[in-house]
């Protein structure tokens, strides 16, 4: 990892770390991501519930409340507790539109223990706007966040 993105993760631990709300921290974490990030136009979390996830603290514009497991992409990552990088939106088998303006997304289980808490989930106006470098970036960042939550 380079130092740039080293020097995030220890900002965001910096930010979450003596605050007990998992909402603060939810928040701060998305804001400083949307921060952190460029040609992104969605950062935000949806936090399980039962069998859907919920939209919880997030950047951008409204997005849709409720996401079934196993539906679009946040669903799909947070079934398989796997991270999914979609290149193409609109190539996704069963996409869930929130924005219009969305061409690509990552969504990254949130998992302490076994256990799901929820999925990050961030979305960018630009195909193919996340790299491999990225998505180990923001599992890192997710595993440093979880730490707190």
């Amino acid at each position: 990892m380079n130092s740039v993105n080293k020097t995030r993760l220890q900002v965001l631990e910096s930010l979450v770390k003596d605050e007990p709300s998992r909402i603060a921290n939810l928040a701060n974490s998305s804001s400083w991501l949307n921060e952190c990030l460029d040609r992104v136009n969605w950062v935000g979390f949806y936090l399980l519930d039962k069998k859907e996830l919920v939209l919880g603290p997030f950047q951008g514009k409204p997005a849709c409340v409720r996401i079934p497991l196993g539906k679009g992409v946040c669903g799909t990552a947070a079934q398989n507790n796997e991270i999914v990088r979609v290149a193409d939106v609109h190539d996704f088998p069963g996409y869930i539109s929130c924005d219009e303006e969305s061409r690509s997304e990552i969504v990254v289980p949130l998992i302490s223990g076994n256990r799901l808490i929820g999925v990050l989930d961030i979305d960018s106006p630009v195909t193919d706007r996340f790299s491999e470098d990225d998505q180990q970036f923001l599992e890192a960042f997710a595993e440093t966040l979880v730490r707190y939550l």
